[in-house]
């Protein structure tokens, strides 16, 4: 895995809590912080003023919160989604603001982070805003995908840098039955225990190889993005796959993560497996 944070920032507010939240782990993994700001032709002959401040706004944050961290910033030019997935390629993951300065006020994820985070190399972190509370727990959202073997990777190692718990959720849902079903009762709670049971099992594997954490589990009967709200209530963070099994083969920011984008409040980070030949 590479050696260092990225972290876009355009001297919003959300940009300057992604910089605090990049910091923190930075400083908790041992990890370098490349701080980088997308400067885009604007109108106005102070652009590239702004850019620069914005940037040494935040490499100032960065120092302020950061002891031994070694921290590097760079102004590109370009276009901003382009040159942040560019980034990622080399990043051990991207940490982004919710929202930056061209965002609409109604929106909770702007455009640039939903496009960063369906492309990205490797992990997109979403930050909203400062956390005032700890709870010292990572939760992650599992169903034995890919993508969520990714995510639940990238949790262990979240959960072990904070000596926080880790709370694997994996929810499922019933397949659509007829009006008629209710004569099935039995088989429909023999398919319950079925999937609840395969859930828990998945699980196991994790825990054994990772007997230096706490790692809990449920398995509720309830839609994927309900569940990790309901969990992410009492979380540091969230880590969810990029897309899951339900996902379509061309979707790349599945419906899961994207729910879970826009309705959780603590960060939120979205995981895609490495390319093969990089892992």
């Amino acid at each position: 895995m590479a050696g260092h944070i990225v972290v876009g920032v355009d001297g919003s507010m959300p940009a300057t809590a992604a910089v605090e939240w990049a910091a923190a782990d930075a400083q908790r993994r041992g990890l370098a912080l490349r701080i980088v700001h997308v400067c885009q032709q604007r109108p106005h002959s102070e652009s590239a003023e702004y850019c620069a401040g914005a940037l040494e706004a935040a490499a100032v944050r960065a120092h302020e919160l950061t002891r031994d961290v070694k921290v590097t910033t760079e102004l590109l030019s370009g276009d901003v989604i382009n040159d942040l997935v560019a980034e990622s390629a080399s990043a051990d993951s991207l940490v982004l603001g919710s929202r930056g300065l061209g965002g609409l006020a109604g929106m909770v994820l702007g455009s640039v982070g939903t496009a960063v985070a369906g492309h990205a190399a490797g992990p997109v972190v979403i930050v909203r805003a400062p956390s005032p509370l700890r709870h010292d727990r990572v939760v992650v959202g599992y169903d034995g995908s890919e993508c969520s073997e990714a995510a639940m990777a990238y949790a262990v190692e979240q959960a072990r840098a904070r000596g926080a718990r880790l709370h694997a959720v994996s929810a499922w849902q019933l397949p659509a039955f007829s009006p008629y079903a209710v004569a099935y009762g039995s088989l429909i709670e023999d398919l319950m225990r079925e999937e609840a049971r395969a859930a828990r099992e998945r699980v196991i594997p994790w825990r054994e190889r990772n007997p230096d954490l706490v790692i809990t589990d449920e398995q509720p009967c309830e839609h994927p993005v309900k569940a990790l709200i309901d969990a992410a209530g009492t979380a540091d963070l969230v880590v969810v796959g990029s897309r899951g099994l339900g996902g379509f083969a061309s979707a790349v920011l599945g419906s899961v993560s994207h729910g879970v984008l826009h309705h959780v409040a603590c960060p939120v980070a979205v995981v895609r497996p490495r390319a093969k030949e990089e892992s």
